[in-house]
């Protein structure tokens, strides 16, 4: 059940890069096949569609206008797509609990998430800051995704 944990930590900075790192996965066949979320991942134009929706949040991270993680609409996806990721990561017949743990970890990690960035871009601005926390998080959640 770490999987669920950590990826849903991931969807709590960047709430659609779960859904890329899991299309990825997919492509590799390094998906559990016993698994619904999983297999709705190995849709094409789904996984197309998470990793569309991916790049768009990375780059509207970067703007000015960009909002906190943890407004209404934000936190919400964060929750959606945590608990997806964290249901498609479980072991079989877990997919509930895994649901469960990716959400929690999202809510958690957006509102520790918030106070680590600003902290950050305090001291060095939103889009370098920005690079290196895109950077961390395309990385784990590839990790996360593709660790059997």
């Amino acid at each position: 059940m770490l999987r669920s944990i950590l990826i849903g930590l991931v969807a709590g900075q960047r709430s659609m890069t779960p859904l890329a790192a899991l299309a990825a996965a997919a492509q590799r066949d390094s998906l559990p096949h016993d698994n619904p979320e999983a297999r709705l991942m190995r849709v094409p134009l789904v996984a197309a569609g998470g990793m569309a929706m991916a790049a768009a949040e990375i780059a509207g991270d970067k703007m000015k206008s960009a909002p906190d993680r943890t407004v209404f609409l934000g936190l919400l996806a964060r929750t959606i797509t945590g608990g997806f990721a964290g249901a498609a990561l479980a072991p079989p017949k877990r997919q509930l609990e895994g649901a469960a743990l990716g959400i929690g970890a999202a809510v958690v990690s957006s509102y520790c998430g918030l106070a680590a960035r600003k902290w950050a871009m305090e001291r060095w601005g939103q889009t370098a800051t920005g690079f290196v926390e895109d950077a961390i998080v395309l990385a784990a959640a590839n990790m996360i995704a593709n660790k059997e």
